[in-house]
Formats: C-alpha cells, structure tokens, sequence
C-alpha cells in the first residue's frame, strides 16, 4: 500500500496502458479519477476500481481543452478530496510518411499527445503547489527517443513531452513536486495485437528480452515515481521496453 489514501487522476485510463495504471494504482492504496474520451468506459474502470474497495471517478475531459482540464481538476479535488498524482497517458496516433501526413494528422497528434499534457499539468500543479507536494508522471514512447519511420508526428510529440517533462520538473521541485517520463516500448495492446504475426515476430526478434512488455509493465514503473520510493528522482526518463533502445 504505498499510495494508501493518495489520489491519483490518470487520463486515458479506460482502456490499455492507462486501465492498467488505474488498477495498479488502486491496488497501493490510491484512489483514482479516470479520465477519458469514451466515458462509458472510463466508468467501466471506475466500477473496477470501487470494487476493490477504492473511491473513483469517471470523467469525460477533452485533454485539449483548458477549460475543461481546469474543471476536471476542481472536480477532482471536489469529489475526492484533494490531487496528487497526475499520469498524463492520454495519446492518440496518426501514421504516415512524412511526405504524405496531412496537417490536420500532425495537428491532431500534437495536440492531444503535447497539449494534453500541458493542459492537464497547468491545472494540477496549481493544486499540488498549496500541498507541496505531487507526482506528475508522463507516458512518453520509445520513439521519442529513437524515432520510428511513419511516426514523425507521434515520435515529435514524445520527444516534446520528455523536454516538457524535464521543465516541469526544474520548475517545481522546490515546491515538493516530482516530473518524470515513462518510455514504453512495445506493448501488449490492441494496436498491436493487430499486428501481422510476421511483423510481431520480427519486433519480439528486435527485443533483447524477446517479447513485447505487458501494459502491466508500464504500470509498474508509474506506480514506482509515484510513490515515496521514488522522493529524489525528477526529470527523469525511464525507458520500459525491454532493452530494445538503450
């Protein structure tokens, strides 16, 4: 229980990765908002979580939108007590050769994957400076760091984010608030569970450890910067991804 009584707001968190970071959470004790688009299955992760005997929220937020980052702060803060932990996992691709991506599929990603965070880290550091203290922890990728044929704008926008994320972390530390990044690599999830079979071989080939990470992985290494454990680490990139990039 190293969250007891903490609470957590994880965006993306109705599905993939982000559920697994709600559930990782709630199991150390934390209680959880989750935020997503689809709000029928933010409350399906909800429902999960106060199962397990956690309070929750189901938030519909558009990340890209101040104004409803802020209200979702204040609603959290209402409805649970108080925000300090903040996991900006909400990301969306749009792939394509740089040649033939289309402005709106560069602006879309940008948006959601950089603004998002942004947004969202805006509103809940304002909260977590009157506690002095809080955990912001953001899902970057592999590629921001490696870069990834078709991905310009998904690999540009995590790249951003770990730049972000190092700011953030200069900027707040005196005010007992952490910055870090987590880099997954290839994950179990239904992007690639579509994956050709000959295409998921060749990656698990690419993979020191020979197999694709579990979105348990990633949840794992959030629920580390999160906690106590985790005091004197800032701006910080942990790289999840089974020795694919070193």
């Amino acid at each position: 229980m190293r969250l007891k009584e903490k609470i957590s707001l994880v965006t993306g968190g109705g599905q993939g990765i982000g559920r697994a970071i709600a559930l990782k959470l709630a199991r150390e004790g934390s209680h959880v908002a989750v935020v997503d688009v689809n709000l029928e299955k933010a409350r399906e992760v909800a429902k999960e979580l106060e199962a397990m005997g956690r309070k929750a929220l189901a938030l519909k937020v558009d990340v890209v939108d101040q104004k409803e980052t802020e209200e979702m702060a204040e609603t959290v803060v209402s409805g649970l007590g108080a925000l300090h932990i903040l996991v900006n996992n909400a990301g969306i691709t749009k792939d394509a050769l740089v040649l033939r991506m289309k402005e709106d599929e560069w602006d879309m990603v940008l948006d959601v994957n950089l603004k998002g965070p942004y947004n969202c880290t805006r509103s809940a550091v304002k909260l977590m400076s009157k506690q002095r203290w809080g955990r912001i922890v953001n899902i970057a990728s592999i590629v921001g760091l490696m870069g990834n044929a078709g991905q310009g704008n998904y690999s540009a926008s995590k790249a951003g984010l770990i730049g972000f994320t190092k700011t953030v972390a200069r900027e707040f530390a005196t005010r007992g608030i952490t910055c870090n990044a987590v880099a997954p690599g290839f994950i179990e999830t239904r992007m690639t569970e579509a994956l050709p079979e000959k295409v998921r071989e060749e990656l698990s080939r690419q993979i020191p450890m020979g197999r694709l990470g579990t979105p348990d992985d990633v949840a794992d290494a959030v629920v580390f910067l999160a906690s106590d454990a985790a005091a004197y680490i800032t701006g910080h990139v942990l790289s999840v991804n089974g020795g694919m990039y070193m």
